[in-house]
């Protein structure tokens, strides 16, 4: 009987670390070249979806990448929904008040404005459009005589300028940059590059310490041989901040 219910236990643990060895990974899908919808295909793509995949081979985790909406991307983590966000997020002292962040798998990175004229307004009296809960809105909200104005995704930021709604978008320079040269001179970059956050690292509960040695680890490995940066190199160019 006891060799029954040790056999039983065993299994159960077995079982239970088998669980704890397959994560779920929580991303936008809409903030190219990070992590976006292949419209060919409808699979999650980019750089974060590549990265992903790396780190937790070298993690020795079973990982799943899902789609969920930016806004409510930090309630589902803490509601046990997923394990981890990889989402272009950067790591800020306000977030690490509610959740802990990997290393930084991104360089520091620059925010940039676009606008549908270079001689476009953004100081004083402007409308400037950010996706909500993003470092770039917090950035706008405390610029004085400047008016934010939030959305929920990316895309609706860039529809504001295209609209004329906002006078210019303020995020990512890296996913700004693709659009503007694919717009036909419609959309222009604004010489006002700004550096914000501690770069861009995977968002955690704050109670997730193991998980959070075993993928801190393989972005350790990563950085150690070059291959993070050769990724980033990939889906941001040769010109690209890396480590």
């Amino acid at each position: 009987m006891k060799k029954l219910v040790l056999a039983t236990a065993l299994m159960a643990f077995g079982a239970a670390a088998q669980a704890q060895d397959a994560i779920k990974i929580a991303t936008e899908g809409a903030y190219e070249p990070y992590n976006y919808i292949d419209q060919a295909t409808g699979a999650l793509v980019g750089f974060e979806v590549d990265l992903a995949a790396e780190i937790c081979a070298r993690a020795a985790l079973s990982c799943e990448v899902i789609q969920n909406e930016w806004d409510s991307i930090i309630p589902n983590l803490q509601s046990g929904n997923y394990d981890a966000i990889m989402a272009g997020m950067s790591i800020t002292e306000e977030r690490q008040k509610v959740i802990t962040f990997s290393e930084n798998y991104t360089p520091p990175s620059k925010s940039a404005y676009m606008a549908a004229s270079p001689e476009a307004n953004i100081g004083d009296g402007a409308v400037i459009a950010a996706q909500v809960s993003t470092i770039q809105a917090g950035y706008i909200a405390e610029q004085a005589g400047v008016t934010l104005l939030e959305f929920a995704s990316p895309d609706e930021t860039v529809a504001a300028v295209k609209n004329g709604e906002a006078d210019a978008v303020f995020a990512d320079l890296d996913y700004l940059v693709p659009i503007a040269g694919d717009s036909g001179g419609e959309l222009v970059m604004l010489n006002n590059d700004v550096a914000l956050g501690g770069g861009i690292g995977i968002g955690l509960r704050q109670s997730d310490t193991e998980l959070k040695a075993k993928l801190d680890g393989a972005i350790q490995s990563m950085k150690a041989d070059g291959s993070l940066n050769a990724l980033i190199e990939k889906y941001f160019g040769p010109e690209a901040e890396k480590f």
